[in-house]
């Protein structure tokens, strides 16, 4: 049964509707009113002016009805038995005329132009992430990097949070709408859990150091696509390299799955311990539940709790802890 709208909007109600419009990427408004783009198309549509038409021949005299040309037009065009002598001659390219000069190469998209993600782009971020030889100018890369659309509609760049001296990193998808706003990665409801998670097990933000793959929040939150996630796979795995951590640790199968190649899911990779090569050495990884997966599916906390555990473990400095 579908609820009928409700007569009087609430303070409550358009708290609603404004969270609503924040989910789906809404973040400006162009005008106090709406306005109805089809009906005024229409309506300018209407005002043009129509092109004069010109006088139409009787259908028996026009020829085919497709357009073919009368004997008497053909006539007219070739200057042969109207009585009016040779036409003038039509002005026609030249066939030894210079080539046309050839077009420039494309210039760097400047800031606020939209790119086509494909191999340039890639290509652009993995030299851009090569020659930073620290966070902070692996950083400086990032905000002046232009291969990436969605630093277009984001409003900040979520680089890190914590120590980068830290032996654990945590390394999530994208940032969200609180992400985006702050500037700071796992700062909405699912970073308080996990921060509640980390205290569980004494750690806290200045003993890990926390990052994403795609720095950039998609709009409406959604899914960073394939080719968004290849281009910013480049800046992360330079971050981690950076970084050198002991143990990493993905939150969720997407960060997972982006920086193994794996293909099994959550489910399966969760609590089993990976490698992950940085082509300097290799580095313990483990995977584990998103914690906005927790939020969703509490019950699920109990494996993600399991998953701490091995890993204060590993920081109390047991080199083989119970999988």
């Amino acid at each position: 049964m579908i609820t009928p709208p409700p007569a009087v909007l609430t303070h409550r109600h358009m708290e609603a509707l404004l969270e609503f419009l924040q989910g789906a990427g809404v973040d400006a408004f162009l005008d106090l009113d709406p306005v109805d783009r089809f009906a005024q198309s229409e309506q300018d549509a209407r005002r043009a002016p129509m092109p004069p038409a010109g006088p139409r021949a009787p259908m028996g005299q026009t020829g085919h009805q497709f357009g073919h040309q009368t004997a008497p037009q053909v006539a007219a065009l070739s200057g042969r038995g109207t009585g009016q002598g040779t036409p003038p001659p039509l002005n026609l390219p030249s066939l030894t005329a210079s080539p046309a000069a050839p077009m420039a190469p494309a210039s760097a998209p400047g800031p606020g132009q939209a790119v086509i993600p494909g191999e340039e782009a890639v290509r652009s971020a993995r030299e851009a992430a090569r020659s930073a030889a620290t966070l902070e100018e692996l950083k400086a890369c990032l905000a002046a990097f232009r291969g990436c659309n969605l630093q277009l509609t984001a409003k900040s760049l979520v680089f890190s949070d914590g120590n980068p001296a830290a032996r654990l990193m945590f390394v999530g998808e994208a940032p969200g709408s609180e992400e985006d706003a702050t500037g700071v990665p796992f700062v909405g409801r699912s970073g308080k859990l996990l921060d509640r998670m980390l205290g569980a097990i004494g750690l806290d933000r200045t003993s890990v150091y926390i990052a994403n793959v795609v720095p950039w929040r998609p709009p409406g939150n959604r899914t960073p696509t394939p080719q968004e996630t290849e281009i910013c796979r480049p800046f992360i795995a330079r971050q981690i390299e950076l970084v050198d951590p002991d143990v990493l640790v993905f939150l969720g199968a997407a960060s997972a799955k982006a920086l193994t190649g794996a293909t099994d899911g959550i489910r399966k990779m969760r609590g089993r311990w990976m490698q992950y090569d940085t082509g300097r050495r290799k580095i313990r990884a483990l995977a584990t539940y998103h914690p906005a997966y927790l939020l969703r599916s509490p019950l699920e906390k109990r494996l993600a709790w399991r998953d701490f555990l091995t890993l204060r473990q590993v920081v109390a400095g047991d080199n083989h802890p119970v999988e």
